[in-house]
């Protein structure tokens, strides 16, 4: 007996029911299923129309996530942009100059090096380059940086 080929839609809530998906990431996925493209986008528009699918959740579910990974702004942005949400949603949720980044970097800083100022040049160098890496901009790296900020 042949196995019956799986609906669009249950494909769609198995990815569904184990994290939020971006639109864009849902449709890549189900089209490496062999769906077809038409017949995906209308599933996926159908999901969107229940509620089942949303880039917002999505967004904000992400950025939480993230956040507690100890990510900065910038490279939060850049994953969000590879999944596909729009640059005015990203915005609406991520707001890069807020001063909750700048206690981000010094949170990630102090939990990898301890609260201690870095002990010479080289030392906080490397110190940046890693909150750089993490997507940390140069205003949130500086703050991070600075010596009034030994109380954590």
């Amino acid at each position: 007996m042949a196995k019956k080929p799986r609906s669009i839609r249950e494909a769609a809530m198995d990815y569904l029911s184990r994290r939020e998906h971006a639109t864009h990431e849902l449709f890549q996925k189900l089209l490496a299923k062999g769906y077809e493209s038409d017949d995906v986008s209308a599933a996926l528009e159908r999901l969107a129309d229940q509620d089942l699918l949303s880039d917002s959740r999505f967004t904000e579910a992400f950025i939480n996530q993230r956040i507690n990974r100890g990510s900065g702004p910038l490279k939060i942005r850049a994953e969000l942009r590879q999944k596909g949400i729009s640059d005015a949603m990203i915005g609406a949720f991520l707001n890069e100059r807020d001063v909750i980044w700048q206690e981000a970097a010094l949170a990630v800083r102090a939990k990898k090096y301890g609260s201690k100022e870095p002990s010479d040049l080289k030392e906080r160098a490397r110190q940046t380059r890693f909150l750089q890496s993490r997507g940390f901009s140069s205003e949130q790296t500086r703050y991070a940086m600075r010596e009034d900020n030994d109380e954590l």
